[in-house]
């Protein structure tokens, strides 16, 4: 498959994959934006590109593992790039005063490329019994297998 990809910026760079068993695409940052407030604050990088996500498809960002040698969280947990959008690419983390953060020039995030399936609802009155049936937050804890 190929995606169509425009550079809105010269010094954009064409996301790759770190390895030919990577599920994403290095996405890397040519702007940053820091925004601060009362209570936190936000970074927000721009890649300079756009894409033409098909049909049917979902692109999904998603932090690198690098994250977690920073004080930064994407602040919209996964981003969803839906096949109608043609605006940058962007990716937008909080922070917390004093957070090691990504740079221009870094890998920021990864760009994950998703087929999606044909989907409807039919409203029923009931719904299958499961052995963890309405459980949640740590309900299958005391679950044996």
């Amino acid at each position: 498959m190929q995606i169509k990809i425009k550079k809105l910026q010269e010094q954009a760079i064409i996301p790759i994959k770190g390895t030919t068993g990577s599920a994403g695409f290095d996405l890397t940052a040519i702007s940053m934006n820091i925004v601060e407030n009362q209570d936190y604050g936000y970074i927000e990088y721009g890649t300079g590109i756009a894409v033409a996500i098909h049909d049917n498809y979902v692109g999904l960002l998603f932090p690198r593992s690098s994250i977690s040698n920073t004080g930064l969280i994407l602040a919209n947990s996964v981003g969803v790039l839906d096949s109608d959008y043609r605006g940058e690419v962007k990716l937008r983390y909080k922070y917390v005063q004093g957070t090691k953060y990504y740079n221009i020039g870094d890998k920021i995030g990864q760009l994950v490329i998703v087929k999606l399936p044909s989907v409807t609802f039919k409203e029923v009155s009931d719904l299958d019994a499961t052995e963890r049936g309405n459980g949640g937050f740590g309900s299958t804890n005391d679950i044996v297998y």
